[in-house]
């Protein structure tokens, strides 16, 4: 899954990178090295502007919402636990499937947490079932240094407890689409714990290689089909995790120092 995550990127960074058109200076975000669900996110759609004569979909840099509501929802309250979309049936989720067909996005991140837990507790998860509390932090990350493009989606949700002029009448929410977690080696792995992303966690956040960003993004392509096809995961061999400490797992601790490698988990946490 995908519950925490680091952005640290300033726009003009990723204006680079994304090949982005336009993104609003006012929609400028902080870096932050601990995003939780319901905090506000950079996301990359493609998306025509409003009021210019020209149709085309413009590569944009916007502000959303981590916690996806529907656009049929009632009330956003489900929004905290819309944070992840299962790729293996995201195409027939009805909370999700009209986004996957034309409102996709990327997440650009610099990688994400996960909490190691031992193998018991792993199958009681996959089963869907209590497991004991997170133990030990890793940060996963691209072992190049490149941008963590997380394939997301995102959808428009109107609050109609407020007048059309409200600036919160609009809700604009995004979640992640995550994917089996790769059994491969990792590119880099600590020596004292996993060496696989799935010995962490049987699920990641699905990463999507440059050569899939623009058909990711092109909200022209609504074969469904075409578009499961995209969800295959990314080459093996691209990640790099390692421990971090626990201090990440308040959401209220936040700076470059979460990220700081551990030389080996802190003790009494696994591996």
């Amino acid at each position: 899954m995908c519950g925490r995550y680091a952005a640290s990127r300033r726009p003009e960074d990723l204006a680079g990178i994304f090949g982005i058109e336009k993104w609003e200076p006012e929609e400028t975000l902080e870096p932050d090295f601990n995003v939780a669900p319901t905090k506000e996110v950079y996301a990359v759609l493609d998306r025509a502007l409003k009021d210019v004569p020209d149709p085309r979909p413009v590569r944009q840099l916007r502000k959303l919402k981590w916690g996806l509501v529907p656009s049929w929802s009632k009330t956003p309250e489900g929004g905290a636990r819309m944070i992840n979309a299962r790729a293996e049936t995201v195409h027939e989720k009805p909370s999700y499937r009209r986004a996957f067909s034309s409102r996709r996005c990327i997440l650009p991140a610099d990688g994400y947490y996960e909490w190691v837990t031992g193998k018991e507790e792993r199958d009681l998860e996959v089963e869907g079932r209590k497991k004991r509390p997170r133990k030990q932090p890793y940060f996963v990350t691209p072992a190049d240094g490149s941008v963590f493009a997380m394939a997301g989606l995102y959808e428009f949700w109107r609050d109609r407890t407020l007048p059309d002029d409200h600036p919160l009448a609009w809700w604009v929410t995004c979640s992640v689409i995550t994917t089996e977690a790769e059994s491969s080696p990792l590119a880099v792995a600590p020596a004292d714990g996993p060496h696989a992303l799935a010995e962490i966690h049987p699920r990641m956040p699905l990463m999507l290689t440059p050569d899939r960003w623009d058909a990711w993004l092109d909200p022209a392509r609504t074969d469904v089909d075409e578009l499961r096809e995209l969800l295959a995961p990314p080459p093996a061999g691209l990640m790099r995790a390692y421990p971090v400490a626990t201090a990440v797992s308040n959401v209220r601790n936040n700076g470059p120092e979460l990220l700081k490698e551990l030389t080996a988990p802190e003790e009494g946490t696994l591996f």
